[in-house]
């Protein structure tokens, strides 16, 4: 077989049917994966709620509404009720100021603007040191506290919490997010 001579054409034939090939093959693959990977999300959303929120007999994702912070911030709530009557609100706030980017989490605040329990959702930080905003020792200093009892920034920057040492951004950051997630919801009508 002989080979054909490289011709503009050709060149340009080829290209064509191997960006075809490639555009088809993610866009099956795209939406081969996106029920599931919505069903993941859901589920990684649902676990969070349950973690910050008491005990409920609503569908909180369902009577799900937006607050927006004083910073423009858009932030998912999810009412968890009981028998009708509110028992947790579950904030999914946020923070871009994490030494990696955006650290992602979800607040349980009670009426009475006590944080119930705190879940990271996400986060980028560094392995062994920043990924530490996700354990129990350093999140349990914010559980139980309000915002008139307790200074949500870190003991460097004249605040209660202690930071994690060698990642004193994403504690910032960490806390910056609970921060507005009190605030935001300080500042709704009752």
């Amino acid at each position: 077989m002989s080979k054909k001579p490289s011709s503009f054409f050709n060149m340009l034939i080829t290209l064509v049917l191997v960006t075809g090939v490639a555009a088809f093959s993610l866009g099956f693959v795209f939406k081969w994966t996106e029920e599931p990977i919505a069903a993941a999300k859901l589920a990684k959303q649902l676990r969070a709620i349950d973690a910050v929120s008491a005990d409920y007999d609503n569908e909180p994702v369902t009577d799900a509404y937006e607050l927006t912070s004083s910073t423009e911030k858009i932030f998912q709530v999810f009412p968890a009720r009981e028998s009708g009557e509110l028992k947790t609100l579950a904030i999914q706030t946020y923070s871009l100021n994490g030494y990696s980017g955006r650290v992602e989490i979800m607040v349980g605040i009670d009426p009475e603007g006590i944080i119930q329990n705190i879940e990271v959702l996400a986060h980028k930080e560094t392995p062994g040191l920043g990924t530490k905003i996700a354990d129990t020792k350093f999140k349990g200093q914010c559980i139980g506290k309000t915002l008139g009892t307790f200074d949500f920034r870190v003991t460097k920057d004249d605040g209660d919490v202690d930071a994690i040492s060698g990642a004193t951004i994403s504690s910032r950051a960490f806390t910056e997010a609970v921060l507005e997630a009190l605030e935001t919801y300080s500042q709704q009508e009752p």
